[in-house]
């Protein structure tokens, strides 16, 4: 039941195991049950992220034809200066559900898109674009966007942005896509893109491929847990995504810690189970190593995310794991640049 006092650590705190192994609830440590509407936890989560080797934040940013929403903690972070820490954004520009998953039921707040709403939209951001912590790519602000597909016209609309940045004094934006579901993988140039971005775990690659996996949802043959949810090994996925092609476009890597939206729903969660530090680690050292930017502005890695709890998914202390995500964090970049 949602109302008044709910939060999403409602859901965390009250989840629960599944399965044998299953690691649930996730229940934070150092930080503990934050609100980031007070300046001290977003001061903490920057200086732990800061400590572990993170270069920077990429904020979700919530826009519905001038309405925004979540937006008070980041419109703090702008206003005050603090914390001192670089961050970019990325428009998460699927319509707001109840559950969570972008999708055209139970629909809360709904996506629409218009030439005059590109134009309000990106006027928006420029006092954002123009603050110096904000990530910068030969001097353009980087600004990703999250389902590019859901665009009815995306050169249109990217072109839009750059005429109106370029009329308020920003020279020119750094545009990504984010690539995971379908028709995100197209040519970059036709859409007015200068990269893209992985996002994982890339649920389309791995539930599209695992046919093995779906006949037996089908066929009932695995118990029940397994029939109303998709669960995949960490390893596995793991070894599919360093062995998957890589675009000739423009791309930045993505890796994540772990997974498991099971909090969030009663059925068709998304769990990847058996993640550990010590594969996460792996994962994330080989991408760096597979690096070849052009220049050092272009050396990133994303990684999914730094407090996703909801969805399973966070590199900040919880009482199962404590700081060993953000220690083999650590571990990946300084290795690979030392």
């Amino acid at each position: 039941m949602v109302g008044k006092g709910f939060t999403e650590w409602t859901n965390v705190a009250k989840s629960k195991p599944l399965f044998a192994g299953h690691y649930q609830p996730h229940i934070p440590a150092d930080l503990g049950f934050y609100d980031l509407r007070l300046p001290e936890s977003r001061e903490a989560q920057a200086e732990l992220a800061r400590e572990y080797g993170i270069y920077g934040f990429c904020y979700y940013h919530y826009w519905f034809n001038g309405k925004r929403l979540l937006e008070r903690p980041f419109n703090e972070v702008l206003a005050s200066g603090k914390p001192d820490f670089p961050f970019c954004l990325c428009w998460a520009n699927e319509n707001w559900t109840r559950a969570w998953d972008g999708q055209n039921q139970q629909i809360l707040m709904e996506q629409k898109y218009s030439e005059e709403d590109d134009r309000q939209h990106i006027r928006s951001l420029i006092k954002t674009f123009q603050d110096p912590r904000y990530i910068k790519i030969d001097g353009k602000p980087l600004f990703l966007i999250y389902r590019s597909s859901k665009i009815p016209n995306p050169l249109q609309t990217t072109s839009i942005w750059r005429e109106e940045a370029k009329k308020m004094g920003i020279e020119d934006i750094f545009l990504c896509r984010v690539e995971n579901f379908d028709n995100e993988s197209k040519p970059l140039s036709p859409q007015g893109f200068d990269a893209a971005v992985e996002f994982q775990p890339q649920w389309k690659s791995l539930l599209n491929t695992t046919k093995i996996w779906r006949l037996a949802r089908k066929l009932r043959i695995w118990d029940k847990v397994y029939q109303e949810n998709f669960i995949l090994d960490y390893s596995a996925t793991v070894e599919k995504m360093l062995q998957k092609p890589i675009p000739t476009h423009k791309y930045f890597r993505c890796v994540t810690p772990m997974w498991d939206n099971s909090a969030r729903r009663k059925n068709n969660a998304l769990i990847l189970k058996n993640s550990t530090p010590d594969l996460y680690e792996y994962w994330l050292k080989n991408v760096i190593q597979q690096l070849s930017p052009t220049h050092e502005e272009e050396n990133l890695v994303f990684i999914n995310a730094w407090n996703e709890w909801a969805e399973g998914n966070h590199l900040e202390p919880c009482q199962k794991w404590g700081r060993t995500y953000l220690e083999a964090t650590l571990r990946a970049v300084t290795s690979t640049t030392t």
